[in-house]
C-alpha cells in the first residue's frame, strides 16, 4: 500500500503571514491537529500543531491579557525543519519515519508542492484495515520454525476448513530459530482449526483454550 491511497486531500493550510488567531480558528473549526504552512507556490515552509498553539494561547484565567500576542504571524511559532513524504512512498516506510522521528503527521509533497497529509490516526486506521481487526473473526497465533514454506503449510491447514484468512502477520520469536505467525480468520469458532494445527505439530500460542491449545 502506498501513501497516495491513505493521504488526506485537499489540505487545510496557512501562510507564514497568517496570525496565530487564524490558526486557532482553523483548529477549532475543522477539528484538526496539524496545519502545514506554505508559501505562495504551495511549497511547505513549516508546520504548526495544536500543541504549538496551546503553548502560546493565554490561560482561561487570563483570557483577556496579552491578546496582542495572538496577532503575531504564525511564522513566529511554526517549526521549519519539516519532514515530508511522497505519494509513492510505502505506508510501512512512513510508519518507520513516524517512529524514528517521533512525529505525528507527514506532509506529502510532489514536485515540491503540497498534495496531501498523513497523520498518526490515518496510520492506525490503515493498520486496522490491513489486519482485518474491524471485521468479525478470530485471531490465531502459532509458533513455527524459522524456515521457508512454514506460512504456506500453515495456511493450507486453515484452507482445508474452508475458512478465509483476512490477514497474516509475522514477527520474530525470542528464540531466533522460531517465528510467530498471526492469522486473522473469518470465523467466530476457531476450535476446529486449532485442533488441526496442533495435530500437525504446531504450537498454538493464542487462543489459549483449556484442553485445546494448552
Amino acid at each position: 500500500m502506498i501513501v497516495e491511497q491513505i493521504m488526506k486531500t485537499p489540505v487545510i493550510t496557512l501562510q507564514p503571514t497568517n496570525t496565530i488567531t487564524e490558526a486557532i480558528q482553523l483548529v477549532r473549526q475543522f477539528r484538526i491537529r496539524h496545519i502545514p504552512i506554505v508559501d505562495g507556490e504551495n511549497h511547505v515552509v513549516g508546520i504548526v500543531t495544536d500543541r504549538d498553539i496551546r503553548d502560546v494561547s493565554p490561560s482561561i484565567f487570563h483570557i483577556h491579557e496579552h491578546l496582542e500576542d495572538l496577532q503575531k504571524p504564525i511564522s513566529t511559532i511554526m517549526k521549519t525543519d519539516v519532514i515530508v513524504g511522497h505519494p509513492l512512498d510505502f505506508v510501512e516506510e512512513v510508519a518507520s519515519l513516524f517512529y524514528e522521528h517521533k512525529i505525528s503527521c507527514l506532509p506529502i509533497v510532489k514536485d515540491r508542492k503540497l498534495v496531501g497529509i498523513v497523520t498518526e490516526t490515518d496510520l492506525l486506521y490503515t493498520l486496522i484495515q490491513l489486519t482485518g481487526a474491524h471485521q468479525p473473526g478470530s485471531q490465531i497465533e502459532i509458533k513455527v520454525p524459522n524456515e521457508s514454506g512454514m506460512l504456506s503449510k500453515a495456511a493450507a491447514i486453515i484452507a482445508k476448513r474452508n475458512t478465509n484468512i483476512a490477514s497474516v502477520l509475522l514477527y520474530p520469536d525470542q528464540d531466533e530459530n522460531y517465528q510467530i505467525l498471526v492469522f486473522r480468520v473469518q470465523t467466530m469458532n476457531p476450535i476446529g482449526i486449532i485442533n488441526d494445527l496442533k495435530n500437525a505439530g504446531y504450537t498454538v500460542l493464542w487462543p489459549n483454550l483449556p484442553g485445546v491449545s494448552s
